[in-house]
């Protein structure tokens, strides 16, 4: 029986899209059992829905704590029975209640080669810092912000005339392929 997964996402959720593909064309040998939002706007909410996977928006704002928040997250992961959470493009760090309820189950795709530009704006950070070969890390996610062990990366040169939307497009073509490549590896480990 494959592996059920919970998806975060604050945005257009275009990693999210590129999961469930490969699902849909046997690369990836998973399940999507549910999509969560921070934002009712999120593209990726829609998308869910349109496919028929469970979706939920839990909007942060009038929450009495992240505590609280986290708790509402890892009721539905449960009910759910999601194995692993991966983060695609979930704009929110990760606090202790979720990070408890999913120990080292937890994923995450950044822009950068990290450890280097962390955080937002990782595209912009490598382009003014003037480096010539930028990509992607999946990483397990700890209480540091995209801290926690490197699963795997992806690199892509920076051309001499890159814009921050030139060069996140080709990164983000690199997460579509990477993303769910790392979770198939990392799923087939998983006890």
């Amino acid at each position: 029986m494959p592996k059920k997964l919970g998806v975060l996402l604050s945005g257009r959720g275009s990693n999210f899209e590129a999961i469930n593909k490969a699902i849909h064309n046997k690369h990836l040998e998973a399940e999507i059992a549910c999509v969560i939002t921070n934002k009712p706007d999120a593209q990726g909410l829609k998308t869910a829905q349109d496919l028929k996977i469970p979706a939920f928006c839990l909007d942060t704002k009038n929450v009495a704590s992240k505590t609280h928040y986290e708790e509402q997250i890892v009721t539905l992961l449960k009910q759910h029975e999601c194995d692993l959470i991966v983060l695609a493009g979930y704009m929110r760090l990760i606090g202790k209640t979720l990070l408890d309820a999913y120990p080292n189950r937890i994923l995450n795709i950044h822009p950068s080669l990290l450890p280097a530009f962390k955080g937002l704006n990782a595209q912009k950070q490598a382009l003014d810092y003037g480096v010539k070969v930028a990509g992607c890390s999946v990483h397990i996610v700890n209480e540091e912000m995209d801290g926690g062990k490197i699963l795997a990366q992806c690199s892509v040169d920076v051309l001499e005339n890159d814009t921050e939307d030139s060069l996140s497009k080709r990164i983000l073509d690199k997460e579509h392929q990477v993303y769910p490549q790392t979770i198939q590896t990392f799923l087939k480990n998983l006890v």
